[in-house]
């Protein structure tokens, strides 16, 4: 369904994508392929993105489907509002609701809205960045962006929505009951974010190119707090179920052994 947004997004800015020397050379602006050609493609991924909604439940199914909505409408975003950024976030990070009614059949949202807003906000960071590679050109044909939004006050709003993101992460991992890995990846995560930021040099475009392709190691930190933090909290689980079978036996032994001697007392006397 990333892949399907990322089509629509090619179809509805192939005339704006000509006018941008980042872009220009994308396949449909290059009449590589045709606009018939993409609308194919666009239906070969929503089948497939089809195929794996239907075996979920009914629960996920309709919240998946819903998505659908914010998939075709967040690329028009930009031709009117100054924070497409937000609903690229709101669109991207649906996953974060979807995986756990996919699992529990519905939505636990004290868990997952925290974690989908740390999604928006972590979206919002790396987007805007993405989005000072063309916001000369963005000016030029009236596109708008957080980018332009923000300006040079860019680092303060992007240490803003950080704190935000790690926030609602930490909030996320106490209401699941997550354990030392996962605050450990946070904290890495922060850290990245920081320097990320600090090091930013909003006016050259390579740079900003950088670091929004080094989010990939934010995500990949996160994945991996998450599993080992729960693997660790399962493994803690297992052991303190281990250790209170073990007390409850014992007590059960001595309990048996004690009955055993007072019986053995009565006969005798």
């Amino acid at each position: 369904m990333r892949g399907a947004g990322c089509t629509i997004n090619d179809l509805w800015d192939r005339d704006i994508d000509a006018k941008v020397e980042r872009t220009r050379n994308r396949p449909l602006v290059a009449g590589e392929i045709t606009p018939f050609d993409a609308f194919v493609f666009l239906s070969g991924q929503l089948g497939v993105g089809l195929l794996v909604l239907l075996q979920l439940n009914w629960y996920s199914i309709l919240l998946g489907a819903s998505s659908l909505g914010l998939v075709i409408v967040y690329p028009l975003m930009k031709r009117i509002t100054y924070w497409p950024q937000l609903m690229l976030g709101a669109t991207f990070n649906w996953g974060a609701l979807l995986g756990w009614s996919a699992t529990q059949g519905s939505v636990e949202w004290s868990a997952c809205l925290p974690l989908y807003v740390a999604g928006v906000c972590w979206t919002i960071v790396y987007d805007t960045i993405y989005a000072h590679q063309d916001k000369v050109d963005d000016l030029i044909i009236g596109i708008k962006s957080t980018a332009l939004r923000f300006g040079d006050n860019t680092k303060l709003w992007l240490s803003g929505f950080t704190a935000a993101m790690l926030g609602n992460l930490v909030t996320a991992g106490l209401v699941c009951d997550q354990t030392w890995p996962y605050y450990t990846s946070v904290g890495l995560i922060g850290a990245h974010l920081v320097h990320q930021i600090y090091s930013l040099n909003i006016h050259n475009p390579k740079d900003c190119a950088t670091k929004f392709i080094s989010n990939h190691q934010v995500g990949l930190l996160l994945f991996l707090g998450i599993v080992l933090g729960t693997l660790y909290k399962t493994n803690s689980d297992d052991r303190t179920k281990s250790a209170t079978n073990a007390t409850s036996s014992s007590s059960s032994s001595g309990g048996q052994l004690s009955a055993a001697v007072t019986s053995t007392r009565n006969i005798a006397v």
